[in-house]
């Protein structure tokens, strides 16, 4: 099935790096068309306008034209991570040259914001018990970077 709907993400002429870069990050990415600009322009000729890619089959376009626009948290990329190897990975790859904030939030040094989501997390803050989610949601208030076996510590405890 063709994906519909897909992100454009406006980068302040810096779109092919950041492209280069998340697929450097993310396995089994895919660089896809680059359009570049006409004698018309807009840029000038022969520069980059847009670049197609892929993450995790995910289709994403980044527009690459000087702006005073910047990303904020209103919009996020959430990675699910299968365990504390992965949250590690993903942490260190997109916080380089970034910004790590509290409860598992990066803005990456392109101003994108992601999220580095352990599932376990989810699963701890949606448990059927009332008492779970409240430790898990309490203890991933205090963290940066999300730690499972904190997390689990926390759960445990009475």
């Amino acid at each position: 099935m063709q994906q519909k709907i897909s992100p454009f993400l406006w980068f302040n002429g810096c779109a092919e790096d950041a492209v280069n870069f998340y697929a450097s990050v993310f396995a089994e990415a895919k660089i896809g068309k680059t359009m570049r600009a006409s004698k018309a322009g807009p840029g000038p000729e022969g520069s980059v306008l847009t670049i197609g890619f892929e993450l995790f089959g995910r289709k994403f376009t980044a527009f690459n034209f000087p702006t005073d626009f910047k990303f904020t948290e209103a919009v996020s990329f959430v990675v699910e991570c299968k365990d504390q190897a992965e949250v590690d990975y993903y942490w260190d790859c997109l916080s380089e040259g970034g910004e790590p904030r509290d409860c598992g939030w990066i803005r990456d040094r392109f101003g994108v914001f992601w999220q580095i989501t352990p599932t376990r997390l989810i699963d701890l803050m949606t448990d059927a018990d009332p008492n779970v989610a409240a430790r898990a949601a309490t203890a991933m208030m205090t963290m940066q970077k999300i730690d499972i076996a904190a997390l689990e510590r926390a759960v445990a405890a009475p």
